[in-house]
This record gives C-alpha cells, structure tokens and sequence, in this order.
C-alpha cells in the first residue's frame, strides 16, 4: 500500500487565505494520489471554500482551529495564548506525529516561533534557518538564512552551511554542491566581524564545498549553490531580488506595448521570454523551509497564491522522501544543543 504523506496546511494565514491557499491544497492533491493534507482553520469556512471544488474526499480533511493569528500580534505572546489557532494547532500535528509537515503563510514571527517552540529543535542544532531557493541563471540556490537569525554567531552559520549543503545534495541532486558566504569582496580578509570569523571556520570544514565569499552581484549569476549569511542580510538580499525581478517584468512589458512594432516583436518572442521569466518566477520553488527541526515547518510569503502553495506541499513530499531532517540529525547530531 502506498505511503501517504501527511501535510498540515494552515487555511488561514496569508493575503488570500483561504481561497488561494484551499485552491492550492487542491490542486497538490489532484496531482499526486499520496498526499494527505490537513487543512487548519475555522471549520465553516473553509468548508465553504472547499465546496467550490472537486477532489479525491479521502485526501483532504479539515482540521478545526477557532483561532486566527494576526501579522501585527506580538508573536511569542499569540503562540503562547492562542492554543487553537491555525498556526499552533498545525504545529502541534507536526509534533505528535500526525503530520510529515507544517506549511503557512501566515506571521512569519508566530512560524519561527512556533517552530522552535512547540515541533523543537533537532539535538545540535543551534539556530534553525529560514532557506528559501532564489531561481539563478544556472538554475537555482539556496540563501540560508533568509530571516530567522538576525544576530547570528559563526557557529551558526557553520551550522547553516552543512544543513543547506545536505538539502541541496539531496532534494536538488547537486553533487558537492558550492557553498559560499555572503561578503563584501572576493579576498579573505575583507567582511565585518561576523564573516571575518565564520570565513576559516568554513575554510576548514571537511563536510562541506566550501567556495570563498560571494558578492552579492554575483548571486543572480550561480556561482555558488548554497549562500551563507545572517538573517539581516539574507532578508535584504531577497526582497532586493522580489523587488527587482517585479521592476524588470514591469518594464519589459511596458517596453513591449510601446508601439506597433515592439507590440509585433513582443508576439514573436513571447514563448521564449514566457519559458525565461517561468524560470525566475519564485513561487515555482515553493516556500522556505526552517531547516535544524525535528519536524518540517515551510513558510510561504504572505501574499501566497495557490500556485506557491501547491508548489510548497511537493517540496514537503521531496523533504520527506529524501530524508532530510534524519540526515541533518546524523550529520549535526553529535553537538550538544544549545539552551
């Protein structure tokens, strides 16, 4: 019998919640016959929403959550006193064992957490990161950590490159895949405290591919698979590169309905230009994971829609299937954890 892979799905959380994200949840489910999704949220609405579509009954069940965890709350106060909302009932599926994963695009501040507190983190690992793909003209990387820790420590980001070198090699298949950290020049000694002292440390890691530094303009181009920084500057560096693929499409599309002629151009390349911008379009990688916990948290943006959803609950299957938090228990396990 096939094993079915369990993800809870937080209904309310996000822009769109819940059309957007009940839609995506559908549309996984209609794609593969082995996952189970468990959609958290108020019972009523999202019964509502769901009765608007057709799917297999038996792969989608709804789990009630009265409460609702809003962007602005204080996030360590909301996961403490709303045991029933959306966001802490998932969790704690992720805990007990009922579900494989967790997925919201809800409070990032309740996501993080929500997920150090109630799934855990795995024996050893220090700080869990947020490591979300960026699509590269090569294909993809991953940028760990893109905002869970923002005043990290080298040994974290030591930490960080061997957990984004096992999620590459095992759910991207990239052999070795290069690691490089995020500086201000290509030289050794250049970079602030933080980099200046993380720089030997991965220089000196035997299970990692370690590169050198990485400018940032040199992220867009591949050259490197995983990219290690702290949460500040991760964040920096993924909403500087939401906001200026969004620009580009924006003024590329403007400049293609001009005149007659760019409107005649546009019609001759726009299969080829569709293939390239698919290719940069984010939401086609699914969410970012909180790597280091003993269960799968994945957070989307906020502004999800069905088609990152979707996207997000496949990612959760690879995780699972590909074993990833037992490789990153086996890899990282042997230091003592952090209190």
């Amino acid at each position: 019998m096939q094993e079915m892979i369990k993800v809870a799905v937080d209904a309310m959380g996000g822009d769109h919640a819940p059309a957007e994200i009940i839609k995506g949840a559908v549309n996984a489910v209609t794609m593969r016959q082995d996952i189970r999704i468990y959609l958290t949220g108020q019972q009523d609405v999202i019964n509502q929403e769901l009765a608007k579509h057709s799917y297999h009954g038996s792969q989608i069940e709804v789990i009630h959550a009265e409460e609702v965890i809003e962007t602005a709350e204080p996030p360590v106060m909301a996961i403490r006193k709303k045991k029933q909302s959306s966001i802490v009932v998932g969790m704690n599926m992720v805990k007990d064992g009922n579900a494989d994963a967790f997925i919201s695009a809800g409070s990032s501040g309740a996501i993080l957490v929500g997920g150090q507190v109630i799934v855990g983190r795995i024996k050893g690992v220090e700080r869990p990161p947020l490591a979300p793909l960026i699509p590269t003209e090569q294909g993809v990387s991953l940028l760990i950590d893109c905002g869970a820790n923002v005043d990290a420590r080298a040994s974290h980001l030591v930490q960080f490159a061997k957990m984004g070198s096992i999620y590459m090699e095992n759910v991207l298949g990239i052999n070795r895949p290069r690691v490089a950290i995020v500086n201000i020049g290509a030289e050794e000694e250049k970079g602030n405290a933080l980099v200046k002292e993380t720089f030997p440390l991965l220089k000196n890691c035997p299970d990692i591919n370690f590169v050198g530094s990485i400018e940032a303009r040199d992220i867009p181009h591949g050259e490197a698979d995983v990219i290690v920084c702290e949460a500040f500057v991760g964040n920096v560096i993924l909403k500087l590169y939401e906001g200026v693929s969004d620009a580009l499409v924006g003024v590329i599309k403007k400049g293609m309905l001009e005149n007659i002629r760019s409107k005649i151009g546009a019609l001759l390349v726009k299969p080829s230009l569709k293939k390239t911008l698919k290719a940069f379009d984010a939401t086609e990688y699914g969410g970012a994971p909180l790597l280091g916990l003993n269960g799968l948290v994945v957070k989307t943006h906020g502004s999800s829609k069905a088609k990152e959803i979707t996207n997000a609950i496949i990612q959760c299957v690879t995780f699972k299937e590909q074993e990833i938090n037992e490789k990153i228990r086996k890899n990282i396990g042997t230091s003592p954890m952090e209190e």
